[in-house]
């Protein structure tokens, strides 16, 4: 991608030899600015960056897209400098938004956070997600740079070079917009120094072309992603005569404040254990909800995040123990994802995000690269199934499950009772990758004792005897049916099976079915509140 990379050289020259703040030996410490590359594809000039600050030789900048080589042709953590993996366009302000919130409202610190978004990409629906999220949290501390260089991969952008449109929408969604020659030097210092003494956040227009630079290519439709070719040459003679000093030059970079507290997201419990009583019958959701608060009361990194449903997640409950870390997200499920893995990078946070668990389908592709991202975030979806039937079907979740299972990283919860929903909060507190906690709306039974153990890929058996004909397995609402049936297969027909609660749909105890299955005479029953297709 050069043309793209051309189009944002002096960007990036003055934001990392210029204004950002940062130690090139610790890329990714607690007081550094932040820099996140939404545009992806043009890695290459991120990595020409880091080397030019020394961080690592130029050399390596020859294995670039190499098998077995780290600079890939979108970045990932990976690279020690890199905080989440780039390239499905659109998903940086996110991201952004969430590292800047976490500095400027629990790490109180100086750091700023800034985000390089491709004019192609503003096209995403999820970009004007964040841009609303970042006006109406008046995040001071983020700066959105736009590389307006007016072509997309196919064709001109929307709005090409009308810089008087993007600036009136950039302010209408609250930021202080600053339109730029991306090509001036001393104009983008000037722009960067206004980010600082803003009240709100700011974002950097630059006019910019495409293959800057580069003789008979420059401006030109047709080279997104292309190699130069043959014109190679020509290119860099070009390029190498605009140097006006081609010595050695050493690069004064702005040491950050150290200023930012130190965090300790390790060992997250209960405030208290789960108290409740055999028989009685509580939510899921509403479980989760009093995990929450106690999680909350426990640490004070633990935060939570909701799409506007909070008094149906029963993530309201933060409200009560601290309202500063409960953040509302509205109805925009995609940059609720984005928010979160921005405020769980570098272990600033524990973050909770919860919703209808069918409205996370949305935000499926945040989730994905979330995965790549190495980020832990968990996921807690209510209103699971068809148990919700009378709400009709857009408000099922029946594909929730397999689309969690799908994440590499992730793990799958399914309690089936409050005590269950309790541990799962907690586990999932501590477990690195994704977590999905699926939550149900109706009330279910309590089945365990308070001081019941539970343990991830640890099912348990909750009806048993020595004369079983079959294994029923069945999790959150179909644990309640199953029990029920069972108890009259019991009382009228005089058959017993087995029920077993699998607590984790990922990773299952292969070893406990098969071993109960075995004991009720090979047959086995899933009762399932989802899909038949990866559940």
């Amino acid at each position: 991608h050069p043309t793209s990379c051309a189009s944002m050289a002096e960007l990036m020259s003055v934001l990392f030899f210029h204004t950002m703040r940062y130690r090139v030996s610790d890329p990714k410490g607690a007081s550094a600015d932040r820099f996140i590359l939404s545009k992806g594809h043009a890695a290459p000039i991120l990595y020409a960056v880091w080397a030019e600050a020394g961080l690592f030789d130029k050399s390596e900048l020859l294995n670039l897209r190499k098998i077995g080589n780290d600079l890939e042709g979108h970045p990932t953590p990976r690279l020690n400098f890199i905080d989440v993996a780039t390239g499905s366009l659109g998903q940086g302000l996110s991201v952004a938004c969430g590292m800047a919130y976490v500095g400027q409202y629990y790490d109180k610190a100086d750091y700023k956070t800034y985000c390089l978004i491709g004019d192609g990409e503003s096209a995403e629906g999820s970009v004007w997600e964040a841009l609303s999220f970042a006006g109406i949290k008046k995040l001071r501390n983020l700066c959105a740079i736009f590389d307006i260089n007016r072509l997309g991969q196919s064709e001109p952008t929307a709005f090409q070079h009308q810089m008087d449109v993007y600036k009136a929408r950039l302010e209408s969604f609250g930021f202080n917009a600053l339109v730029v020659d991306g090509h001036d030097v001393e104009a983008l210092c000037k722009a960067f120094h206004e980010v600082q003494g803003s009240d709100k956040p700011t974002a950097i227009l630059a006019k910019t072309y495409k293959g800057r630079g580069f003789p008979g290519i420059e401006d030109q439709e047709n080279w997104h992603g292309k190699p130069l070719g043959a014109k190679a040459a020509e290119v860099v003679a070009a390029l190498e005569a605009r140097i006006k000093n081609n010595g050695p030059t050493t690069a004064k970079i702005t040491e950050p404040a150290d200023d930012t507290p130190e965090v300790d997201i390790t060992n997250v419990t209960l405030a208290s254990a789960p108290h409740y009583t055999l028989g009685e019958k509580i939510a899921t959701r509403a479980a989760y909800g009093t995990a929450l608060a106690k999680l909350a009361e426990s640490c004070p990194r633990v935060v939570a995040l909701d799409g506007d449903t909070k008094n149906s997640t029963f993530s309201n409950s933060m409200l009560k123990v601290d309202p500063s870390r409960y953040i509302e997200c509205f109805i925009a499920e995609q940059n609720l994802i984005g928010v979160g893995i921005g405020l769980a990078c570098r272990d600033r946070a524990v973050v909770f995000c919860s919703t209808f668990a069918a409205f996370f389908t949305r935000a499926f592709d945040q989730l994905r690269m979330g995965a790549i991202s190495q980020t832990n975030i968990n996921c807690v979806g209510s209103h699971a199934g068809i148990s919700i039937g009378e709400d009709g079907p857009s408000q099922m979740a029946l594909e929730d499950i397999a689309m969690f299972r799908s994440i590499p990283t992730a793990t799958v919860f399914y309690p089936s009772d409050a005590v269950s929903t309790e541990r799962a909060c907690e586990l999932a507190a501590n477990t690195k990758g994704i977590c999905f906690i699926r939550t149900s709306r109706p009330p279910t039974t309590v089945i365990y004792a308070n001081d019941e153990k539970f343990q991830i890929g640890k099912a348990h058996v909750v009806r048993k005897s020595s004369h079983d004909v079959a294994l029923v397995i069945g999790a959150g609402i179909t644990m309640e049916e199953a029990r029920n049936a069972a108890e009259s297969l019991a009382t009228e027909k005089n058959i017993n099976v087995r029920i077993l609660d699998p607590f984790t749909i990922k990773p299952l105890d292969n070893e406990a079915i098969v071993k109960n299955a075995k004991e009720c005479g090979g047959r086995i029953v899933v009762v399932e509140d989802h899909y038949p297709q990866g559940g």
